[in-house]
């Protein structure tokens, strides 16, 4: 009986299977085979170029080889090493390398995609390592990020052929390191509604310091790439942005967005009072048209002064009459208008996206990721479903 239970663990010992050198084993198999596969389609595509075979001689052969030169190739496989052939009397410029290229931008654009998702250069090349055994230095992903950033510029500076009867604008403010200190910098956004309903980003830029120059150099950016007319502008309010709004667009009415009104109200409301006060501005704006909201203004207004809320008075009596130009247009889209919340929900992406960087080298480094990201928006949901039915406005 011993002898037999001896020679069963025999058996199970010699089943046994070293996961890790096998999957090591199949790895350098497919390596090996990406390796070879490749090196044969550039003998071949040397062949046609020569029109005869290594060795071979014709009428028809227009070049002989001189050898081949080394050079790698990073693959999902592994890295191949690839040997070039060179010829004498044709140059040998590759189509093989560049389309297995294309097809391996996969990794590129993983690399691409970490980045703007906030991911540092340290823990990318972190990354790369573990997934494709080698590290991929700072250098090319800044090459890859230069390349990025070049068509970032390119869709940023593209031409407005819609128009956009509803704009949203807004400043997003993030960190840059300047002369050793961090200095604040400003990215400008605008996004539209088409007349088809469907809301696009139409600009992103930065902006100093969100003055009337700033806005003013936005605005002119606009308008040059087709941005002719604008219906309602919604933003919060910004000297700067109305001085520059009047300039170059006179005929655009200007929603002061509630949400950020509300905020400057109950900044000077003792937090005891704050809920009352807040419902009774919800009321003002929960009028059924702009002559019933104003009348409920001058009671809100005198109800403020009883409760002895001079300064909140004054801020509603004399601002609240910018944050009702939504009641004349259609009833179906005044809680889509009357706010920035088409913005708020991209800026705390952006934030979201930024958060990891920290502090950027210059403005143009923290303009080009919030533009990648929202670029990248743009292609998802938030741009691609129908936001509002602007037949109601053409009506």
């Amino acid at each position: 009986m011993s002898s037999t239970k001896e020679q069963g663990k025999k058996k199970l010992s010699v089943l046994a299977v070293d996961e890790a050198e096998l999957r090591g084993h199949v790895a350098e198999v497919v390596r090996q085979s990406v390796e070879d596969t490749l090196n044969g389609l550039l003998d071949a595509e040397a062949d046609a170029l020569c029109q005869a075979r290594r060795y071979e001689r014709n009428a028809q052969r227009a070049s002989t080889r001189s050898g081949s030169y080394q050079r790698e190739l990073q693959t999902t496989a592994g890295t191949v090493r690839l040997k070039v052939p060179k010829l004498r009397h044709v140059p040998f410029e590759t189509a093989i390398i560049e389309r297995y290229r294309r097809r391996e931008s996969s990794v590129e654009e993983a690399l691409v995609e970490m980045y703007l998702a906030g991911v540092s250069v340290r823990r990318v090349e972190d990354i790369t390592e573990a997934l494709w055994g080698s590290r991929v230095s700072p250098s090319t992903i800044s090459d890859l990020n230069q390349k990025v950033f070049e068509r970032v510029d390119a869709w940023r500076n593209r031409p407005l052929v819609s128009e956009y009867p509803y704009v949203f604008v807004d400043g997003i403010w993030l960190k840059r390191s300047w002369g050793g200190e961090v200095q604040n910098v400003s990215v400008l956004v605008a996004i539209g509604v088409t007349t088809d309903g469907y809301r696009e980003i139409l600009g992103v830029a930065e902006g100093a310091r969100e003055d009337a120059e700033s806005w003013r150099q936005f605005l002119r950016g606009l308008r040059s790439r087709g941005l002719t007319t604008i219906r309602l502008l919604v933003s919060d309010k910004s000297l700067g942005l109305l001085e520059a709004l009047g300039e170059f667009y006179p005929e655009a009415q200007w929603q002061r967005c509630i949400v950020h009104f509300y905020r400057n109200v109950l900044h000077t409301v003792p937090r005891g009072k704050a809920k009352d006060v807040a419902r009774m501005l919800k009321a003002i704006h929960a009028q059924e048209d702009k002559e019933a909201a104003r009348q409920k203004t001058a009671e809100v207004v005198n109800k403020l002064r009883t409760m002895r809320l001079e300064k909140a008075s004054r801020i509603v009596e004399d601002g609240c009459d910018e944050t009702l130009p939504f009641y004349g247009f259609p009833p179906e889209h005044w809680r889509h208008i009357r706010t920035n919340n088409p913005l708020e929900r991209l800026n705390r992406e952006i934030r979201r996206r930024t958060r990891v960087v920290g502090s950027f080298p210059d403005g143009h480094a923290a303009l080009m990721l919030v533009a990648a990201r929202l670029r990248y928006m743009s292609g998802q949901k938030w741009g691609t479903e129908r936001y509002l039915n602007m037949r109601l406005l053409q009506e």
